[in-house]
């Protein structure tokens, strides 16, 4: 007899019912007819998705735990359909040394209800091989705080590790940005919309031509996050015909806002890179070209974002509308199952090299997010499980949605509910 059976699924693209046998946290059955079990949980014919993968997000903990913790993401995460989340090293301390690595590993492991693993920052070179006996997600480098001399030591410095680390990159040229900032100063422009100016579409693409020549030039493995450009994302498909190991990484606001939003909605439509103008923006039909869905979710607390466009921290909270997003697309025919399941479930699991995630199958970890396809609602930020209850979505009507997280076979989420787990590090240091 085995510990739990899920009875009632329904797998997609194939649209068949099945029930789902797990034992100690692992799927070891797909079957018709449900095996006895100690417990049996009726999924009552909704879809069941492998638990998401969310390769970007920044919890702020420690240093800044005002705006979110690991606990409080974690929940919206759980909220959101992910079970696996890959915290980003810009926190107090950030994340750059074995030291503030072995920390938040600490906090995480208290306080994470979802799996996870962590980013680490850069800053000494000497640091780089020590975090990586403790095995990060990737190296993240900020190329809008970096000069070209820097990043190169940085790539190298990698490199000559002996496992091929992955590079996770912010590309914005730091030049670039510089000249185009100081210029908008100087003219004394206060408007949000203005920011999209600052930062610029050829301070992204500057940038990720100088990633993807490097990585090429000393044969590193890159994953260039957020990327908001056409240009950029053609820059990376050439690179990629030229046997560059890169990925890519779109945000749901790249996806599906453009500079517009500026007016509509102010600084809660900040980020970095910003929203784009329709002619640079990327859209749903880019899809294919992409590898991964990354939420990018950076949480603010909305007195920040009131300040004037200079002083608003950038960042958007996205961990609980994204998967409602999407399914609405799948509902409209204008996106499918299989996009999603490629890049929020097996694309991130193969790229931050999670064996045991991405798929439903047997021996993998019993990490599921059932959806219903019938819910309808409208995006509430002050529903929001997160601290930051703001969003750019703020109103969208919404169908099909979260509705069951389960976790190594927990129930973590049911309808919005959330239970206790103890999320583990995917990458399992010890």
């Amino acid at each position: 007899m085995i510990d739990l059976c899920l009875i009632n699924c329904k797998l997609v693209p194939e649209n068949i019912e099945c029930s789902i046998g797990i034992e100690n946290g692992k799927i070891i059955s797909l079957k018709k007819i449900p095996p006895k079990s100690e417990e049996k949980l009726d999924i009552k014919g909704n879809i069941v998705l492998p638990g998401l993968i969310d390769s970007h997000v920044h919890f702020r903990d420690p240093g800044f735990t005002y705006k979110e913790t690991f606990k409080t993401g974690s929940v919206a995460a759980a909220c959101g359909g992910f079970t696996t989340v890959m915290d980003m090293p810009n926190t107090s301390p950030p994340t750059n040394t074995k030291k503030a690595f072995l920390e938040k590993l600490k906090i995480a492991e208290k306080k994470s209800v979802v799996d996870f693993g962590l980013h680490a920052g850069v800053d000494d070179t000497r640091e780089i091989k020590k975090i990586a006996e403790l095995k990060p997600a990737s190296f993240k480098i900020y190329m809008d705080l970096i000069d070209d001399e820097h990043l190169l030591e940085i790539f190298t410095e990698i490199k000559e590790l002996h496992e091929d680390h992955l590079i996770s990159v912010h590309t914005e040229d730091r030049d670039t940005v510089k000249h185009c900032t100081d210029k908008m100063k100087l003219d004394n422009r206060m408007d949000p919309e203005i920011y999209a100016d600052a930062r610029p579409p050829i301070a992204e693409d500057i940038a990720v031509l100088k990633a993807t020549s490097l990585a090429k030039q000393l044969n590193s493995s890159i994953h260039i996050c957020h990327v908001s450009t056409k240009k950029s994302l053609d820059i990376i498909q050439e690179a990629k015909g030229e046997n560059c190991k890169v990925t890519s990484e779109i945000t749901p606001h790249h996806l599906f806002l453009d500079a517009s939003y500026f007016k509509k909605c102010g600084n809660f439509a900040k980020t970095n890179p910003p929203l784009r103008d329709k002619k640079h923006a990327l859209g749903i039909k880019e899809l294919e070209k992409i590898d991964v869905i990354g939420t990018d979710h950076a949480p603010h607390t909305i007195p920040e974002k009131e300040k004037i466009v200079w002083e608003a921290p950038s960042g958007i909270p996205n961990l609980e509308t994204t998967l409602p997003l999407l399914l609405t697309k799948v509902n409209e025919n204008k996106m499918t199952f299989g996009d999603i399941k490629r890049l929020l479930c097996e694309k991130p699991a193969e790229i931050f090299n999670l064996k045991n995630k991405g798929k439903i199958a047997e021996g993998m970890d019993a990490d599921f997010v059932v959806v219903d396809m019938k819910k309808e609602g409208t995006i509430n930020p002050a529903e929001f499980k997160t601290k930051a209850k703001y969003s750019p979505f703020k109103g969208f009507e919404v169908k099909g949605m979260p509705v069951m997280t389960i976790i190594r076979g927990n129930v973590v989420m049911d309808n919005g509910e959330i239970f206790e787990n103890n999320g583990k590090n995917v990458y399992n240091h010890k």
